[in-house]
């Protein structure tokens, strides 16, 4: 009876550690794993080694637990036959011999003891169990070490050698949205992430300021001229064009302008202090915008349609809006959304038309 015992105990808790480790390792996440290379830089990368090659570790636990598992129902079951021979048992009016009821509380103990319970655990505990994981599987993967080449030579040959990110940007976006739910993040964060991780979607046409509403001057205008009709004054930046407003040539900055003025210099066209104006496709994805205006410095940029006609305007403050979610209203702002504003201002004309009703 106490060989029955020992295999069925070596047989459990064999089994119950390699199913800790396991649950414990998938559960480390890479966030986890560079806090810890900060706080702890040996358990840090400790860690980064095992899920780097995951496959090592893995191998050493899955491994010893069908080792576990097969010596524990070899043993139990021959010392079951040994103990009780064909003696059976009454249960319910029928007749079980002992081997059946010893199998089949042997079968019902792994699944509880070694499958359930400590895959529970270790994905509910996985933090704090971390260090006693990492440190125990370097033990294991260097006493199994022949056994875990074998099986890494197995896998690899089944490895087509083009590994690819289980995650997609819907994946992460949709892990947003539960941590948001869940109250872990704030509301401000949930909607910073989610606009980042869209950026790549939403394009320059879909946060420009429309053409229709735009303030430009012509570049052949006296600066004086200009000046007098005061359109400036909200702005810190107009775009100017020559002839047609497709053809924008450049930018002037109300500073320059105000500059130039002061210095007498009115009857100069816009021409002789405009700055050169960053164009861009108006299907550019966001992120495209963003670092194409940032690489050159720029706080606007006018956006194109493929045929190469003026679309729109689109802002540094255009970009930083979407990112955060929410208008940027200065004390200069008299409408918040000129695209909104814009749709509004051609319905009134069409109706006036007779376009719409």
């Amino acid at each position: 009876m106490g060989l029955l015992i020992t295999f069925f105990l070596l047989s459990i808790v064999f089994s119950f550690l390699c199913s800790i480790w396991e649950a414990v390792l998938l559960s480390i996440t890479p966030s986890f794993i560079k806090s810890k290379q900060q706080d702890n830089p040996g358990l840090g990368d400790l860690l980064a080694k095992l899920k780097n090659d995951i496959d090592t570790p893995l191998s050493a636990v899955l491994t010893l637990n069908t080792i576990a598992h097969t010596v524990g129902a070899i043993g139990v079951g021959a010392q079951a036959a040994a103990i009780f021979g064909t003696k059976s048992a009454s249960i319910f009016g029928f007749e079980f011999g002992y081997e059946s009821i010893i199998a089949a509380a042997m079968t019902l103990a792994i699944l509880l003891l070694s499958e359930i319970i400590p895959k529970t655990l270790g994905a509910n505990n996985w933090k704090e169990l971390a260090n006693f994981t990492a440190r125990s599987l370097v033990v294991l993967t260097f006493v199994l070490k022949p056994f875990v080449w074998i099986a890494k030579l197995i896998t690899k040959s089944l490895n087509r050698g083009d590994k690819k990110s289980v995650f997609s940007r819907r994946d992460f976006a949709a892990m947003t949205d539960v941590v948001g739910e869940s109250g872990q993040i704030g509301q401000a964060d949930h909607t910073l992430i989610k606009n980042v991780l869209g950026f790549d979607e939403l394009t320059a046409k879909d946060v420009m300021t429309p053409r229709i509403v735009m303030v430009m001057a012509n570049e052949n205008q006296s600066i004086s001229e200009y000046f007098e009709q005061k359109k400036f004054l909200q702005f810190s930046r107009i775009p100017v064009y020559s002839g047609s407003k497709d053809t924008v040539t450049g930018t002037i900055l109300k500073d320059d302008l105000l500059l130039a003025v002061i210095e007498g210099k009115g009857d100069e066209s816009l021409k002789s202090i405009k700055r050169e104006i960053t164009i861009v496709p108006e299907n550019f994805s966001l992120r495209k915008v963003f670092e194409e205006m940032n690489e050159r410095r720029v706080h606007i940029a006018v956006a194109v349609d493929d045929y190469g006609g003026l679309s729109g305007l689109i802002s540094m403050e255009d970009v930083f809006e979407t990112l955060f979610g929410r208008e940027i209203m200065d004390e200069t702002d008299s409408i918040g959304d000129l695209q909104a504003y814009a749709r509004k201002k051609w319905e009134e004309r069409a109706k006036n038309l007779g376009l719409i009703e």
